[in-house]
C-alpha cells in the first residue's frame, strides 16, 4: 500500500491489476528454490540485473521491446519520469529471503511479500474505506487483507498455525511502514526474522 491511499480511479485499475499480477509471480521463487536453490538465486540476481539495465536504457530513451512497454503501463503515477524501482526491490527481497533463511522460513517470507503486500495494496485501493489515524492513512481493509493473505499462504506452506500467525502479524506490521517500494525488501525480511525468532 501507499503511505496514504485514495481509491483508485477507473482508468488506473487495469494497470494496478497488471502490476500486482506481476508482483504475485514472485511466489514462484520458493518452488524453484526447492528444485535448486542456487539456480533460483542465480535467476533472481540475473533477472534483477537485466531489468535494471533495461530500465536504465528506457530512461535514456532506448526502449526495450515488451519490457519497457509493460514497465510504463504498470507503473504508478509517482514513478512517471523516474526509474521504476519496484521490480528491483521485489527481486532483492526474494533473493535475500532465499539466501538468509532456511527453506521453510524463506518460503513463508516470500509468500508474505507476494500475497501480503499484493493483497493489501489491492484491497486498500479498490475497497479501502476505514482509515483510522493509527494506520497513517492506510486502510483497515488493506491491513486485514495483508494479514489474511500471509496467514493463509503460510498455513498452506508450513501447516503450522503458530508460525502462520507470527508471520501474518509481522508482515502486517511491516506493511504499515511508509517506505514505498522498499517494503518489498522489509516485509519478507521482517517476516522471516519473526518466524525464526518466535517459532
Amino acid at each position: 500500500m501507499e503511505p496514504v491511499q485514495e481509491h483508485i480511479s477507473p482508468g488506473r485499475r487495469r494497470p494496478e491489476l497488471v502490476r500486482k499480477g506481476l508482483h504475485f509471480l514472485i511466489a514462484l521463487a520458493p518452488a524453484l528454490a526447492g528444485f535448486n536453490r542456487i539456480l533460483a538465486l542465480a535467476l533472481l540476481a540475473a533477472g534483477t540485473l537485466a531489468y535494471t539495465v533495461m530500465e536504465m536504457l528506457r530512461r535514456q530513451g532506448k526502449r526495450v521491446p515488451l519490457v519497457s512497454s509493460i514497465t510504463v503501463f504498470a507503473s504508478r503515477r509517482r514513478d512517471q519520469g523516474r526509474f521504476v524501482l519496484g521490480p528491483v526491490t521485489l527481486g532483492a527481497g526474494a533473493f535475500l529471503s532465499l539466501a538468509v533463511f532456511s527453506p521453510d522460513t524463506a518460503a513463508i517470507a516470500v509468500y508474505a511479500l507476494a500475497f501480503g503486500d499484493g493483497t493489501a495494496s489491492l484491497a486498500g485501493k479498490f475497497i479501502g474505506r476505514l482509515r483510522p489515524s493509527f494506520l497513517s492513512g492506510k486502510s483497515l481493509e488493506g491491513s486485514l487483507a495483508c494479514f489474511l493473505g500471509v496467514f493463509i499462504s503460510a498455513v498452506l506452506s508450513s501447516g503450522n498455525i503458530h508460525r502462520s500467525i507470527v508471520a501474518a502479524a509481522a508482515a502486517t506490521a511491516a506493511e504499515l511502514l511508509p517506505i514505498r517500494d522498499w517494503d518489498n525488501i522489509i516485509i519478507p525480511l521482517v517476516t522471516g526474522a519473526a518466524v525464526q525468532f518466535f517459532s
